[in-house]
């Protein structure tokens, strides 16, 4: 299937590394142009492999954000401009719970939630010029809780309701705006969190074994998959929407994982 996004141009944040590397991979191999913004360069091989461009920033520094995004919108010129799509997706679950205090809330919240305002605010006219799409990676704690992180489910909430509001707000624009709520992925950060429990090995099979379809985890590329398909013109009359790619796991009963059913 041809999604159309050829020559499109597409912002990923956090674009190099878990499922952020994989949304930029599989949008490369689609064809579109992919403007990665992170705090950390990534591979140069990896690159220049995907033809992705990158742009440095601490996305938390709203003064950073605008940097990066007038260097990408001066290197576009009229040739590619103007920006297509954006995918929210930078953050990290970093255990602020009640314990932390207010302060530590805050700062967790830049790190995980302001910068997706941000991100929409500055391309909201190239986003408005080309009729364009946004996704926002959420998780699926949004909806389930988990105990000591209310910093992060606090954002991830948010980020399932802005997903709405923004959907609303760009309905005369024709820029549709939707959610992926992520749940069990293996990546670099995940893997650094099993490493951190006794036995990593055993919970991770006890994860798994409760993920109704196929006992496994969702791959990076899974999501990515749902990721091209909603920047698409293929998802054409879909917008306000929470997908859930995941197994079954948020929704259905977990039991049926555990009974190999």
């Amino acid at each position: 299937m041809d999604l159309n996004l050829r020559g499109k141009v597409v912002v990923v944040t956090g674009g190099a590394s878990g499922i952020g590397q994989g949304i930029t991979e599989v949008l490369s191999k689609e064809g579109a142009r992919v403007a990665v913004i992170a705090r950390r360069a990534p591979d140069p091989a990896w690159l220049a492999e995907t033809g992705a461009r990158f742009y440095e920033a601490e996305l938390s520094d709203d003064a950073a954000c605008a940097q990066a995004v007038a260097a990408l919108q001066a290197d576009l010129g009229p040739e590619y401009g103007p920006v297509y799509g954006l995918v929210n997706n930078a953050g990290a679950n970093d255990g602020v719970g009640l314990d932390k205090g207010p302060q530590a809330f805050r700062a967790s919240l830049d790190q995980n939630l302001i910068h997706y305002y941000t991100m929409v605010h500055l391309l909201a006219a190239d986003l408005r010029a080309s009729r364009g799409s946004i996704v926002n990676i959420s998780s699926k704690t949004a909806l389930t809780g988990q105990g000591g992180t209310s910093a992060y489910v606090a954002a991830k909430a948010a980020q399932l309701g802005l997903t709405r509001e923004w959907a609303a707000e760009f309905l005369p624009d024709g820029v549709r705006v939707n959610a992926i709520v992520v749940a069990e992925v293996m990546t670099p950060l995940y893997r650094r969190w099993l490493d951190t429990l006794p036995d990593p090995e055993s919970a991770l099979s006890a994860i798994t074994r409760r993920i109704p379809l196929g006992q496994r985890m969702t791959t990076a590329h899974e999501i990515a998959d749902t990721c091209a398909f909603l920047l698409s013109e293929r998802a054409g009359h879909t917008t306000g929407q929470w997908l859930f790619p995941d197994g079954g796991y948020t929704h259905l009963d977990r039991a049926l994982g555990a009974q190999g059913m």
